[in-house]
C-alpha cells in the first residue's frame, strides 16, 4: 500500500467525511502543504476545531480535530468539486452559493486559498476545490 494519493485533497475529505460517520474526534493523514491549507481554511471558518503539524521522519503527519456537537458549526456535507480529471473554475460572480449561502466553497486563487465569500468580496475567480454544508 502507498502513502502517495493521485487526488490528495479528496484524501483529505474523505477522512473527515469517515470520521465524523463514526464519531471520530481527531485524524492523522501525511501531510502536504495543500491539505494544511485547505484544513487550515476549513478551521478559520469553523468547521475544524484545530489543525496541527507534527514533523516526523520520513514525512510530516498532518492532525486535525473536528468539532464535536454543540461546537460552532458543524459539518452536514463536504464533498470535492475540481478533479484532476476534470478541473472547474469559475469568475467571482459565477461563484455559486451552497444551500442558500450556509454553506462555502473553498476557492484557489491567484491571492491563495481562501472561502467562497472572501473571493467574492476580493473580486477574484478561481478553482472550485471543495463544497462545504
Amino acid at each position: 500500500m502507498s502513502l502517495q494519493s493521485t487526488d490528495p485533497v479528496a484524501d483529505l475529505l474523505t477522512r473527515i467525511r469517515n470520521a465524523i460517520a463514526v464519531g471520530t474526534r481527531e485524524i492523522r493523514l501525511p501531510a502536504s502543504k495543500q491539505k494544511e491549507t485547505v484544513a487550515r481554511v476549513l478551521k478559520a471558518a469553523g468547521y475544524l476545531a484545530d489543525v496541527k503539524v507534527e514533523k516526523g521522519q520520513p514525512r510530516a503527519t498532518l492532525i486535525i480535530t473536528i468539532n464535536q456537537e454543540g461546537e460552532s458549526v458543524k459539518i452536514s456535507e463536504i464533498s470535492r468539486v475540481s478533479k484532476p480529471g476534470r478541473r472547474v473554475y469559475a469568475g467571482a460572480s459565477e461563484i455559486p452559493k451552497v444551500k442558500s449561502g450556509r454553506g462555502l466553497y473553498i476557492v484557489s486563487t491567484s491571492k491563495g486559498v481562501m472561502t467562497s465569500r472572501e473571493a467574492i468580496n476580493a473580486r477574484i475567480g478561481g478553482e472550485l476545490i471543495c463544497k462545504v454544508y
